[in-house]
């Protein structure tokens, strides 16, 4: 494990942009595991700024995108295929549409779409590199405390915590699905190299037990303790109780 703090959000997000450009310029079919939420998005920006000065390429990437909400689609605002055409997709010209894999939260029969969804991943040949965040319960993707550790992408009920965290995309939380598809633990931890991001004084809590604690499903991301190649990237709040 590699611990990087950084002086605040901005560092952070550059320092984990570049190691994605590392990436993407060490293998330029790289496949990446891409995330959503508040802390990715200064990420966003700034390898958006290496791309547009062509310094890399995303023709011959494939992304792969670690959850969505059933029952909405890319056009629908709250949808997390929202969040990545307005982040990323819509703004990297040269990202193909074939290469980009999201869950399908409107597919006729999510469970198979969960089964599609990891043979897809299986054909690129597995994801090189995967972003992550973290919930104040030590969750990551939507895999809640106490998921298998072996659990392959999965349709789940989400947490009255997690719909909160998404409502200020919706106008209520009566709007927010109640149900989500996400990559399983053991999808997660087949990914060559794992980036956890992560930034603020309330994540600085779960971020120790994460790092430091026992290796546990009440706290899935204690996993990560087992990756032979976790990078984590904190700012100074973040990490300030390690």
């Amino acid at each position: 494990m590699e611990i990087i703090v950084a002086k605040n959000y901005r560092e952070m997000s550059i320092i984990a942009a570049d190691l994605a450009i590392k990436q993407l310029k060490r293998k330029k079919t790289s496949v990446l595991g891409l995330a959503t939420g508040n802390t990715p998005i200064g990420f966003y920006h700034e390898i958006l700024k290496v791309y547009h000065r062509g310094d890399i390429s995303f023709k011959s990437v494939k992304t792969f995108n670690l959850d969505e909400f059933a029952g909405l689609d890319d056009t629908d605002r709250g949808s997390l295929f929202y969040y990545m055409r307005k982040h990323l997709f819509d703004k990297a010209a040269d990202l193909q549409p074939k290469n980009i894999n999201m869950l399908d939260g409107r597919a006729k029969n999510l469970r198979a779409e969960c089964h599609r969804f990891e043979q897809a991943i299986k054909s690129a040949g597995g994801i090189d590199w995967q972003l992550l965040g973290i919930g104040a319960n030590g969750h990551i993707g939507w895999n809640e405390p106490g998921t298998s550790f072996k659990s392959r992408t999965h349709l789940l009920n989400l947490t009255i915590k997690s719909r909160r965290a998404q409502a200020e995309n919706f106008k209520s939380i009566k709007d927010v699905p109640k149900q989500g598809l996400t990559m399983g633990i053991g999808t997660i931890m087949e990914a060559k190299q794992l980036v956890l991001l992560a930034d603020g004084k309330e994540k600085a809590s779960i971020v120790r037990e994460a790092l430091r604690g026992r290796v546990r499903q009440r706290v899935p991301a204690t996993v990560l303790q087992r990756h032979p190649n976790l990078v984590v990237v904190l700012d100074e709040a973040a990490a300030s109780s390690l």
